[in-house]
């Protein structure tokens, strides 16, 4: 049998997760007073949103549907339709028209 986690550990975790929070946000702030000259670090700091978001939505785009081969199928449209033509609406319907074909089988 489960015992339910009292609300002191659940503050207690709440807090830890908001100092955690807090703190990846003020320490740049207080060692960072310069501008970042090197190039790699610059470039690195870059890309980091576009990979961040990359990271969250591959996933789902498997998970996505009830079949994961049609999220497989549509990625690879999408891809495909990115790559032709680069529209983001043309790629967002090739990819629900997709779905919803793969669906049908």
């Amino acid at each position: 049998m489960n015992s339910p986690i009292s609300s002191s550990r659940i503050y207690a975790a709440l807090i830890i997760m908001a100092l955690t929070i807090y703190a990846v946000r003020v320490l740049p702030f207080l060692f960072l007073r310069k501008p970042i000259r090197n190039r790699f670090i610059r470039s690195f700091l870059f890309y980091v949103p576009y990979v961040t978001l990359a990271v969250m939505t591959f996933p789902a785009i498997l998970t996505a549907t009830a079949h994961p081969l049609a999220g497989l199928l549509a990625l690879i449209a999408g891809l495909v339709m990115a790559w032709v033509r680069g529209d983001l609406f043309t790629v967002a319907v090739t990819c629900c028209a997709v779905v919803f074909i793969a669906g049908l089988f």
